[in-house]
């Protein structure tokens, strides 16, 4: 018969079983998050998570709002100040129609009593049409034999120039309305008659910021830093066929846009605001902005719905997902 195994063998290979059970338990643990992480990384889409809209291609699902019914009828409610047209009361142009015979007997009412005005007002824009001023710098002889020359309007010194208003149309088309440029050129050209290249759309959008710089630039990073609450986001930018980060720090009334080529910290403090800025800061969670202690920190409502939702397509039993939901849908437009 084999020899039995002593007590002390026994309880070696009791304990190497247990480690090897251990083991085993913390590699399965290991296995289901890493199972769970990859889950959660395919059921990615641009309603959970920072993935961007572009980034499904033709084969995203419609839109779904996160807001439920609120049992109100559908457009303004009662109440609501409107905003549609209305008369005004000094019209620029007054046309009269008169009725030249009677509808009943056909005499005519040239003469008859008015009884009534039924007013009627049509906004319109009148036909906008380029105006070209010429200036004619005329130069004189003396009897000195001396010739002097007119001089001519400060900011007319070429053969041939776009006026002020109409540059800010352009710079207004091109930066406010975020108009391509090819697209503002042909705007300006189909809306008022003016020619205009591509490349003059650029200039005049580069001169307007080159007055811009300085002062302005200083008082608008003043304003943004003396906020109580500022937005800030990052986001990717192509510039010469190279990868950088378009920043931008706002609030209700001011914007600050610039590229830098990195997007981290380095480029933060570029942007002259968050360095010295000890408000509220909204943004995505995104690590580098935890390098400013002396702000407060609030996450975006679009990135914690998106986180959110998450949640509550990993486990549909986490009712406090759909509660958060329809908390901050309260306020938050979905």
């Amino acid at each position: 018969m084999p020899e039995m195994p002593s007590i002390v063998e026994l309880l070696e290979r009791l304990v190497a079983l247990e480690k090897a059970v251990a083991a085993r338990d913390v590699r399965i643990e290991a296995l289901e998050a890493e199972n769970a992480e990859l889950r959660r990384r395919l059921g990615q889409t641009p309603r959970n998570s920072n993935m961007p809209p572009s980034a499904q291609g033709l084969d995203k699902p419609s839109p779904k709002s996160l807001r439920g019914r609120s049992g109100r009828r559908v457009g303004g409610q009662g109440g609501h100040e409107g905003r549609t047209l209305r008369q005004v009361e000094v019209p620029d142009e007054i046309v009269r129609h008169e009725p030249a015979v009677c509808a009943g007997c056909g005499d005519g009412l040239a003469d008859a009593t008015v009884v009534a005005v039924t007013r009627r007002q049509v906004f319109e824009i009148p036909e906008v049409k380029a105006r070209v001023v010429e200036h004619h710098l005329v130069a004189r002889r003396c009897g000195c034999a001396t010739v002097t020359c007119g001089k001519a309007p400060q900011g007319v010194d070429a053969p041939v120039q776009y006026g002020p208003r109409l540059t800010a149309v352009v710079v207004y088309l091109l930066v406010a309305q975020f108009g391509a440029q090819k697209r503002v050129a042909q705007a300006v050209a189909d809306l008022f008659g003016v020619p205009i290249s591509q490349g003059s759309v650029a200039a005049m959008a580069a001169r307007a910021a080159r007055r811009l710089d300085g002062d302005f630039l200083a008082a608008l990073r003043a304003a943004l830093a003396g906020a109580q609450l500022v937005h800030f986001d990052e986001t990717g930018f192509r510039v010469a066929g190279r990868l950088h980060w378009v920043h931008s720090a706002s609030t209700g009334k001011y914007s600050l846009l610039y590229v830098h080529p990195k997007r981290g910290r380095e480029a933060m403090n570029a942007g002259g605001v968050l360095p010295v800025f000890a408000g509220i800061a909204v943004h995505d969670a995104w690590a580098p902005y935890d390098c400013y202690p002396n702000v407060t920190h609030a996450l975006c409502c679009s990135h914690l719905l998106r986180e959110l939702v998450a949640a509550g397509e990993l486990d549909p039993a986490a009712t406090w997902a759909e509660q958060g939901i329809r908390a901050l849908s309260l306020f938050h437009p979905a």
